[in-house]
């Protein structure tokens, strides 16, 4: 038998069984559009962080007040801290010779309002190096004056969404909001840059970080950024702001000091074991379709067991017999996996257009997909089809009755 003979004879197999082909292959669909959405999500989600993480810079490390690494990794976000950090262990931060910037951090939610105009926004309390570390700029006006960290002036950051929120279409620049109990002058507008680490600077006001710790009434520093001069001096910086603030806490090393790099390091991990999770959770969808296709093949042989006596008697092989059965799962799995991957890539640029995040479907779980959707019909195919295989030409030609 030709195999041009043989790829029309599992056409019009499916073709003959129109109804049960469309189940068969949306059963492989389903299960590759499975893998491909899940795995999309996850990678995405890890690509967002990542990149996220990334906008800190490779040679910034943070230093937060707690002793909460003990097993190497990323520490918890949470936690009791024995002793604050303190503006003043921020200026001796920035004095030692390895670090070239330092921005203290004082946070909170503060009540704004500007002409009978008020809402609720993010406050943030720093310093003029704060910018720098963190990558933003201003649209208009200025950043934060450099000012020392114990100084507290009036003047303040906002970003676009709050500005207009709270001048409308009236200029900002020069004008007076009110922030608690005490008046800002808005000396800059902050640059549209959409949300970083989970903050969204377009709802954001900055203020001298002195300012913050007297509207807050809190003293002790919610964070510390310091940035080293060089990538290459990240774990020597690490040991000298440990070292100094050690020596400042009375002996006690009282605060966790952590790195972009082992953060990155970190949520890759997680988020890829979490990926492939997921993924191998989707892929179990595949044994169901695979499920699905033997039994319908043990159908199909035994509906076409004249069909097989006659092949057999002119002439196919057991081998030939067999292999008709397996192209037809073959056909099907291969069918249904490609339109699963394209569903999939449409459901995933939908994504993209409508949360603008990086979800895009990792090539291996492409191919894995594609290959396991195959391989499971072809196993699971395999047995009816030795069955077929194995049928006498003279027993399959009988009659139904007869062969009772």
């Amino acid at each position: 038998m030709r195999s041009a003979d043989a790829l029309r004879l599992c056409l019009g197999a499916l073709r003959g069984h129109s109804s049960r082909s469309l189940m068969l292959l949306l059963a492989v669909a389903i299960g590759v559009i499975a893998v491909n959405l899940l795995t999309g999500l996850g990678d995405g989600a890890r690509q967002f962080v990542l990149g996220e993480f990334s906008a800190l810079g490779r040679n910034t490390l943070i230093i937060m007040p707690g002793r909460k690494e003990t097993t190497g990794g990323m520490p918890p976000i949470t936690g009791l801290a024995p002793r604050d950090l303190t503006l003043q262990d921020a200026a001796a931060i920035g004095r030692l010779p390895q670090v070239r910037k330092v921005a203290p951090l004082q946070a909170g939610q503060m009540e704004l309002s500007v002409a009978g105009r008020s809402r609720e926004a993010f406050t943030i309390g720093t310093s003029r190096d704060f910018f720098a570390i963190r990558q933003l700029a201003v649209s208009q006006g200025q950043m934060l004056p450099a000012l020392a960290l114990d100084e507290a002036l009036a003047v303040c950051v906002i970003g676009q969404k709050l500005r207009r929120e709270l001048f409308g279409q009236q200029p900002a620049l020069g004008e007076w909001l009110r922030a608690g109990n005490r008046r800002f002058r808005v000396i800059g507008i902050l640059a549209e840059r959409g949300q970083s680490l989970g903050t969204d600077f377009s709802e954001a006001i900055i203020i001298p970080v002195a300012n913050a710790q007297a509207l807050f009434n809190r003293e002790g520093l919610f964070r510390v950024f310091a940035e080293v001069r060089s990538p290459a001096q990240i774990n020597s910086g690490k040991r000298q702001i440990l070292a100094l603030l050690k020596e400042r806490h009375e002996g006690k090393e009282d605060v966790t000091v952590i790195s972009q790099d082992s953060m990155l390091s970190t949520f890759n991990d997680i988020l890829g074991a979490l990926t492939m999770a997921v993924g191998g959770i989707a892929a179990i969808s595949m044994l169901v379709a695979g499920i699905l296709i033997m039994n319908v093949t043990w159908i199909a042989v035994s509906q076409r067991t004249p069909e097989i006596g006659l092949l057999k008697a002119i002439g196919a092989s057991a081998a030939q017999v067999r292999l008709l059965f397996l192209g037809e799962a073959a056909l099907l799995a291969v069918s249904g996996a490609l339109g699963g991957l394209l569903l999939g890539e449409l459901l995933l640029w939908l994504g993209r257009w409508l949360w603008e995040l990086p979800l895009y479907t990792p090539m291996w779980a492409r191919i894995t997909s594609l290959l396991l959707a195959l391989a499971t019909a072809l196993l699971f195919a395999w047995l009816p089809a030795s069955r077929a295989a194995a049928m006498e030409p003279l027993a399959a030609l009988r009659p139904a009755g007869a062969r009772t």
